[in-house]
């Protein structure tokens, strides 16, 4: 499948079809089958649980892996054959792995003396530095910085060959949360300033959304869905995207009907007609997608009758958890009614979404 989205695509840079790589004889392919298009200047993100394929398909675009099968090309020419060293990609790791004898200085410099002929390399080093503000710091060694100031200096390094394409493998993971959200920040503003396309491998749902233009969930070695944030979190194309991103309640149900972009389906909570996955039939068995904020409190009689089983506050908001007809639902309340009470609900089937169930 293509995963350029209409009418809003930029150039095209890189293109892979039909990629598999299988470890191991008799195992499931890590990679099975995957077509993938990247925009010129656009932050996609690979998002997947562990041993999705996410990236392995990040280290065969490297040059790291070859693929079983399958094609990769760059602004049109194919990777084939290309060693890592000689392709216009660069790749910032979740260790960094800065040389720690070198000051950061050299570490950014290290590429590029094992380049021929290469002009004005004081003067690309300091500009690499000062692109993620790090201008300050050439003469510390990476024992002298912290997490945040050695990964900055890791991008310092993947960027100063001026790539086309920067690849980031799980790079904050390593992080305490309050930095991981201070550099998300600083990722996304620095590849706006750069211009360069940024292909990023995560498996936190918050983190793809706070960076990403376009997020690709991956399963099974296969891609579910590639759409920007909003498109992913209110318009899930199967099951498994709608649990993985997370925060919704998914109830079995059989459609009674379905056509333009809509589906009505018959739950254990009843019929609810709902913006829909194209596809869909009568008869077929699917998922009703509600997220918290399509449910709210209504006086007790009225709505959906449910009763709290959990409530957990979480600072701003708490996040309660009631059962309706043996169904888990999920809603946010800045005053929370108290466990063991029975409410009504009002469930906003506008904000819910119908759709299949993942292979």
């Amino acid at each position: 499948m293509s995963t350029l989205i209409a009418d809003t695509a930029p150039p095209l840079l890189l293109s892979a079809r039909g990629l598999v790589k299988t470890y191991g004889r008799g195992a499931a392919p890590a990679v099975a089958g995957v077509d993938l298009d990247i925009g010129e200047r656009m932050f996609t993100t690979l998002l997947g649980p562990s041993g999705c394929g996410k990236t392995t398909i990040l280290r065969m675009i490297a040059g790291f892996e070859t693929a079983d099968a399958g094609t990769i090309s760059l602004d049109g020419v194919p990777l084939k054959g290309v060693p890592p060293e000689r392709r216009p990609v660069n790749t910032v790791f979740q260790s960094y792995a800065l040389f720690p004898h070198l000051t950061v200085f050299e570490n950014v410099a290290f590429s590029l003396r094992l380049l021929s002929a290469v002009t004005n390399l004081e003067g690309r080093v300091k500009r690499a530095l000062d692109a993620v503000h790090m201008a300050d710091f050439g003469e510390r060694y990476p024992h002298q910085l912290s997490g945040g100031q050695q990964q900055r200096v890791a991008v310092a390094r993947a960027i100063v060959a001026e790539p086309r394409l920067l690849l980031l493998d799980e790079p904050l993971s390593a992080l305490d949360r309050r930095m991981r959200a201070h550099l998300q920040v600083e990722l996304k503003d620095l590849q706006r300033r750069l211009g360069i396309a940024f292909v990023y491998v995560t498996h936190d749902q918050e983190e793809a959304f706070a960076l990403s233009d376009v997020v690709v969930v991956m399963n099974k070695g296969r891609i579910a869905q590639t759409a920007d944030p909003r498109t992913i979190y209110s318009r899930p194309a199967d099951s498994f995207v709608a649990d993985f991103i997370g925060g919704a309640t998914l109830v079995d149900g059989t459609v009674s009907a379905a056509g333009n972009g809509r589906a009505s389906i018959a739950t254990a909570i009843g019929p609810v007609d709902a913006p829909a996955v194209e596809g869909l039939a009568a008869g077929e068995r699917a998922v009703l997608v509600i997220r918290p904020e399509a449910l709210s409190l209504v006086p007790t009689g009225t709505g959906l009758p449910a009763s709290v089983v959990h409530a957990v506050y979480q600072g701003e908001r708490t996040m309660v958890e009631a059962v309706a007809q043996g169904v888990a639902l999920r809603f946010a309340d800045h005053a929370p009614p108290e466990v063991g009470e029975t409410i009504g609900l009002s469930l906003d089937r506008e904000r819910c979404f119908v759709t299949r169930i993942a292979a």
